[in-house]
């Protein structure tokens, strides 16, 4: 039975896209032939899988102006939000809920970022 292996990409209208794939590339350190471009693998990732994941209302979204926000994966989230802010770059918030670490910023088009470090296997 054919199925689906994977999320493919995030695709989204900006003014600026040269100045928005440099700023993931100066800012997040991801960047591929077609855009930033993440891989996943067992040897990097413990749980290779990405989430679709659905809102009754955009709360879980704000401050970011747009109607997605992008889940990035961390190995180390301290040490990344220390190198995002030695950058300048504006950390909105951190959490640790137990099963993970998470630290919002926002891209230079107002999309919101979520940076998880998965600290437990999800049930």
């Amino acid at each position: 039975m054919a199925k689906i292996t994977g999320l493919g990409g995030v695709f989204y209208v900006v003014d600026d896209p040269e100045a928005t794939r440099a700023w993931y590339r100066d800012t997040l350190g991801i960047d591929g032939d077609y855009g930033p471009m993440l891989r996943w693998s067992e040897e990097t990732c413990e749980q290779p899988y990405s989430l679709i994941s659905h809102f009754k209302d955009d709360s879980y979204l704000k401050p970011g102006s747009a109607s997605f926000m992008i889940n990035l994966r961390v190995d180390d989230l301290d040490g990344f939000v220390a190198q995002l802010r030695a950058k300048g770059v504006d950390v909105l918030d951190e959490v640790d809920e137990g099963y993970g670490k998470f630290a919002w910023l926002l891209d230079p088009n107002g999309v919101k970022i979520e940076l998880w470090q998965q600290l437990a296997a999800p049930e």
